[in-house]
Protein backbone atom coordinates (compact mmCIF):
# COMPACT_ATOMS: atom_id res chain seq x y z
CA UNK A 1 0.00 0.00 0.00
CA UNK A 2 1.36 2.89 -0.95
CA UNK A 3 2.40 5.28 2.28
CA UNK A 4 0.36 8.48 0.92
CA UNK A 5 -2.56 5.82 1.78
CA UNK A 6 -1.54 4.60 5.23
CA UNK A 7 0.83 5.89 7.80
CA UNK A 8 1.23 3.51 10.80
CA UNK A 9 2.92 5.48 12.92
CA UNK A 10 -0.25 7.08 13.29
CA UNK A 11 -2.04 4.33 14.99
CA UNK A 12 -4.60 3.51 17.97
CA UNK A 13 -2.23 1.87 20.74
CA UNK A 14 -5.08 -0.05 21.83
CA UNK A 15 -4.82 -1.90 19.26
CA UNK A 16 -1.31 -2.93 20.22
CA UNK A 17 -0.58 -6.45 22.08
CA UNK A 18 1.53 -5.77 24.94
CA UNK A 19 4.89 -6.83 24.41
CA UNK A 20 6.09 -6.83 28.27
CA UNK A 21 7.09 -10.58 27.99
CA UNK A 22 8.71 -10.69 24.29
CA UNK A 23 11.61 -10.82 22.95
CA UNK A 24 12.54 -9.21 19.71
CA UNK A 25 15.47 -9.29 17.47
CA UNK A 26 16.32 -6.60 14.76
CA UNK A 27 19.11 -6.71 12.19
CA UNK A 28 19.35 -3.52 10.65
CA UNK A 29 21.68 -2.21 7.55
CA UNK A 30 24.76 -0.31 7.80
CA UNK A 31 24.79 0.78 4.21
CA UNK A 32 22.58 4.66 4.05
CA UNK A 33 22.95 4.68 7.91
CA UNK A 34 21.72 7.70 8.34
CA UNK A 35 18.39 6.37 7.10
CA UNK A 36 18.64 2.79 8.66
CA UNK A 37 19.74 4.01 12.35
CA UNK A 38 16.47 6.56 12.17
CA UNK A 39 14.22 3.16 11.07
CA UNK A 40 16.52 1.32 14.31
CA UNK A 41 15.18 4.80 16.60
CA UNK A 42 11.47 4.55 15.25
CA UNK A 43 11.47 0.38 15.67
CA UNK A 44 13.06 0.90 19.31
CA UNK A 45 11.03 3.45 20.67
CA UNK A 46 7.99 1.77 19.38
CA UNK A 47 8.99 -1.66 21.25
CA UNK A 48 9.88 0.13 24.22
CA UNK A 49 6.46 2.33 24.18
CA UNK A 50 4.60 -1.09 24.03
CA UNK A 51 5.89 -2.47 26.66
CA UNK A 52 9.20 -4.35 25.06
CA UNK A 53 11.92 -4.63 27.79
CA UNK A 54 15.18 -2.91 26.57
CA UNK A 55 16.63 -6.25 27.93
CA UNK A 56 14.67 -8.00 25.51
CA UNK A 57 15.83 -6.28 22.41
CA UNK A 58 18.61 -8.19 20.33
CA UNK A 59 20.46 -5.72 17.73
CA UNK A 60 22.58 -7.00 14.91
CA UNK A 61 24.23 -4.98 12.37
CA UNK A 62 24.63 -6.17 8.48
CA UNK A 63 26.91 -4.67 6.12
CA UNK A 64 24.30 -3.82 3.32
CA UNK A 65 20.66 -4.78 3.15
CA UNK A 66 20.85 -8.01 0.92
CA UNK A 67 22.70 -9.17 4.05
CA UNK A 68 19.68 -8.86 6.05
CA UNK A 69 17.87 -12.53 5.22
CA UNK A 70 21.73 -13.94 6.67
CA UNK A 71 21.42 -11.81 9.37
CA UNK A 72 17.49 -12.48 10.80
CA UNK A 73 18.80 -16.28 10.56
CA UNK A 74 21.18 -16.13 12.82
CA UNK A 75 19.50 -13.86 15.43
CA UNK A 76 16.29 -16.06 15.30
CA UNK A 77 19.06 -19.29 16.11
CA UNK A 78 21.06 -17.48 18.44
CA UNK A 79 18.62 -15.70 20.88
CA UNK A 80 15.56 -16.96 19.74
CA UNK A 81 12.82 -14.07 19.68
CA UNK A 82 9.12 -13.57 19.13
CA UNK A 83 9.83 -12.19 16.08
CA UNK A 84 13.14 -10.37 13.99
CA UNK A 85 12.64 -7.15 12.60
CA UNK A 86 14.67 -6.81 9.35
CA UNK A 87 15.62 -2.76 8.49
CA UNK A 88 17.42 -1.39 5.38
CA UNK A 89 17.53 1.03 2.93
CA UNK A 90 17.90 0.62 -0.57
CA UNK A 91 18.07 3.52 -3.02
CA UNK A 92 17.80 3.42 -6.83
CA UNK A 93 20.77 4.21 -8.73
CA UNK A 94 21.92 4.17 -12.33
CA UNK A 95 22.05 0.23 -12.84
CA UNK A 96 19.56 -2.89 -12.66
CA UNK A 97 21.58 -3.59 -8.83
CA UNK A 98 18.82 -2.07 -7.16
CA UNK A 99 15.94 -4.94 -8.54
CA UNK A 100 18.47 -7.31 -7.83
CA UNK A 101 19.19 -6.70 -4.39
CA UNK A 102 15.62 -5.65 -3.89
CA UNK A 103 14.48 -9.05 -5.33
CA UNK A 104 16.96 -11.02 -3.07
CA UNK A 105 15.65 -8.86 0.29
CA UNK A 106 12.16 -9.54 -0.65
CA UNK A 107 13.10 -13.30 -1.74
CA UNK A 108 14.94 -14.09 1.42
CA UNK A 109 12.92 -12.13 4.13
CA UNK A 110 10.04 -14.56 2.40
CA UNK A 111 11.76 -17.82 2.92
CA UNK A 112 12.73 -17.18 6.57
CA UNK A 113 8.89 -16.27 7.65
CA UNK A 114 8.04 -19.98 5.64
CA UNK A 115 11.29 -22.05 7.33
CA UNK A 116 10.69 -20.46 10.91
CA UNK A 117 7.51 -20.54 13.35
CA UNK A 118 8.25 -17.09 13.84
CA UNK A 119 7.66 -13.75 12.18
CA UNK A 120 10.43 -12.04 10.41
CA UNK A 121 9.35 -8.68 9.65
CA UNK A 122 9.97 -6.40 6.01
CA UNK A 123 11.11 -3.24 7.16
CA UNK A 124 13.45 -2.23 3.98
CA UNK A 125 12.81 0.66 2.52
CA UNK A 126 13.07 0.48 -1.56
CA UNK A 127 12.98 4.08 -2.60
CA UNK A 128 13.83 5.89 -6.19
CA UNK A 129 15.43 8.71 -4.61
CA UNK A 130 17.06 9.77 -0.96
CA UNK A 131 14.43 12.63 -0.22
CA UNK A 132 11.77 8.92 -0.45
CA UNK A 133 13.65 7.59 2.23
CA UNK A 134 14.19 10.46 4.77
CA UNK A 135 10.44 10.71 4.08
CA UNK A 136 10.18 7.60 5.53
CA UNK A 137 12.51 7.52 8.57
CA UNK A 138 10.90 10.06 10.32
CA UNK A 139 9.28 12.65 7.87
CA UNK A 140 6.03 13.02 6.12
CA UNK A 141 5.52 9.59 5.27
CA UNK A 142 6.20 8.51 9.44
CA UNK A 143 8.71 6.55 10.22
CA UNK A 144 8.73 2.46 8.57
CA UNK A 145 10.80 1.48 11.97
CA UNK A 146 8.00 2.63 13.80
CA UNK A 147 5.62 0.38 11.63
CA UNK A 148 8.12 -2.62 11.24
CA UNK A 149 7.93 -2.41 15.07
CA UNK A 150 3.89 -2.42 15.67
CA UNK A 151 3.76 -5.40 13.03
CA UNK A 152 6.37 -7.46 14.84
CA UNK A 153 3.76 -6.68 18.02
CA UNK A 154 0.69 -7.38 15.97
CA UNK A 155 2.26 -10.54 14.47
CA UNK A 156 3.14 -12.00 18.04
CA UNK A 157 -0.19 -11.34 19.28
CA UNK A 158 -1.43 -13.14 16.00
CA UNK A 159 0.38 -16.50 17.30
CA UNK A 160 -0.43 -15.91 21.02
CA UNK A 161 -4.08 -15.85 20.47
CA UNK A 162 -4.21 -18.58 17.82
CA UNK A 163 -2.39 -21.36 20.54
Amino acid sequence: MASSLKNLSDYDPALIPDGSSMKIGIVVSEWNEAITSALLEGAMNTLQKHGVKRENISIRTVPGSFELSFGARIVAEQSTPNAVICLGCVIQGETPHFDYICQGITLGITELNLDYDIPFIFGVLTTLNLQQAEDRCGGKHGNKGDEAAITALKMVGLITTAS
